[in-house]
Order: C-alpha cells, then sequence, then structure tokens
C-alpha cells in the first residue's frame, strides 16, 4: 500500500501556514470605527436624509439617461456615435457656416480642451468633421462640419429623437419636461449656450438656420 502521509501535511500545520495569510489579509483592511469624529462645518451644511435622497436620484438619473442616449446611437447600424459627438454634429449644425471655433466648441459642449481635440479627432477620421484655421483672424483652429457630417446628423437625428422620448419625455410627460427645464435652468449662467438654434424639424423657420 503507498504511503502517502508525507504528502499531506496535518491540520495543526496547514491551520498555521494559512495563519499569516490571513494575518496579511486583515493588516491590509483598514478598520473602520463604529462611530467616528465628523469635522467641524458650518451649521446646515450636511444634505438631510431627504436632500440627499434627492441628490442621489438625480446623479443617477442624468448619469443613466446620458448612458441610455450614447447606448441608442451607438448600438444603431450606420450611426455608431456618442452622444457627445452627436452633440458636436449638432452645435455645427446650428452655427453660422457650420464651423466654430474650437475653444466656442469645447465650452457649448462643456469639454475640456484636451478631450475635445482627442473627439474631434476620432470624427475626422470618419470624415464627419475637418480642422482648418479660423477663417477670421487665421489664427487658431475651427471645427468645420462636412458633407458627410451632415448626411450622419441626418440619419441619427431620428435615433436619437426616439431615445429621448422613449427613457424620458414619454415616462414624465411634457409638463414635467418643461419643468424641470426651468428648475434647472436656474442652475445655469444667463449666456449658457442653450437657446434653440434652429427650429424644430414640424415648425416653419423664421429665418434661415
Amino acid at each position: 500500500m503507498q504511503d502517502t502521509t508525507s504528502r499531506v501535511k496535518p491540520i495543526d500545520e496547514r491551520a498555521a501556514a494559512a495563519a499569516p495569510a490571513a494575518e496579511t489579509a486583515s493588516a491590509k483592511t483598514p478598520e473602520i470605527p463604529a462611530t467616528r469624529e465628523m469635522p467641524e462645518v458650518p451649521e446646515g451644511l450636511w444634505l438631510s436624509a431627504d436632500e440627499q435622497a434627492a441628490w442621489r436620484t438625480f446623479l443617477y438619473a442624468t448619469t443613466l439617461l446620458s448612458e441610455r442616449f450614447s447606448e441608442a446611437l451607438q448600438s444603431a447600424p450606420g450611426i455608431g456615435l456618442t452622444l457627445g459627438e452627436y452633440e458636436i454634429l449638432v452645435r455645427l449644425s446650428e452655427a453660422e457656416h457650420g464651423f466654430l471655433r474650437m475653444s466656442e466648441l469645447a465650452d457649448q459642449v462643456v469639454h475640456s480642451r484636451s478631450r475635445l481635440t482627442h473627439t474631434i479627432s476620432r470624427m475626422e477620421k470618419r470624415g464627419l468633421v475637418e480642422r482648418v484655421r479660423c477663417a477670421a483672424d487665421g489664427r487658431g483652429r475651427q471645427a468645420q462640419l462636412t458633407a458627410e457630417g451632415v448626411a450622419m446628423l441626418d440619419r441619427a437625428a431620428p435615433t436619437h429623437v426616439r431615445s429621448v422620448r422613449e427613457h424620458l419625455v414619454d415616462v414624465i410627460g411634457r409638463e414635467d419636461l418643461l419643468e424641470l427645464g426651468r428648475i434647472l435652468g436656474r442652475t445655469l449662467d444667463d449666456d449658457a449656450p442653450v437657446d434653440v438654434r434652429c427650429p424644430s424639424a414640424h415648425e416653419e423657420p423664421a429665418a434661415p438656420c
């Protein structure tokens, strides 16, 4: 009969071998005291329970909605845009002559300059936009909408609007949507770039856009 005693550690030896690993894991996990001393802050700074619930609902909902809108565009055949890329096409389409300075475009879509440069580079490779020297003074760069960019926007707009209606407008209703816009508008500066530059497709334009 084969002797296996040399290959099997006694239980107490295995426990002893495992002890250092357990101690190491325990040492890496910080102990959180049951009660903590909070830093001194001005009275009324901390959010109440219902204020925290409202804030977390807002943060979660806006993040989730943005993801859903972006997913609708990215997964649509022949489109494959992120929500940020779609918004860039919209802003350029509404701009006079179809171009904006890179700095102005960054402000309109709430991108850092470096983030916008990266996004525009990606869109350039697809032929949706191009960067050219500013026509006004020859200094700086501006993003210019291309014919392919216009065609892409025309293809993508129905998909985007359907997702906005499905996930937002049809859920909360038109009146609550308008009220939500009024409420959030109070958080913005008076010159925030949120005005609608062109009329909706079903409205007659008052002037060329």
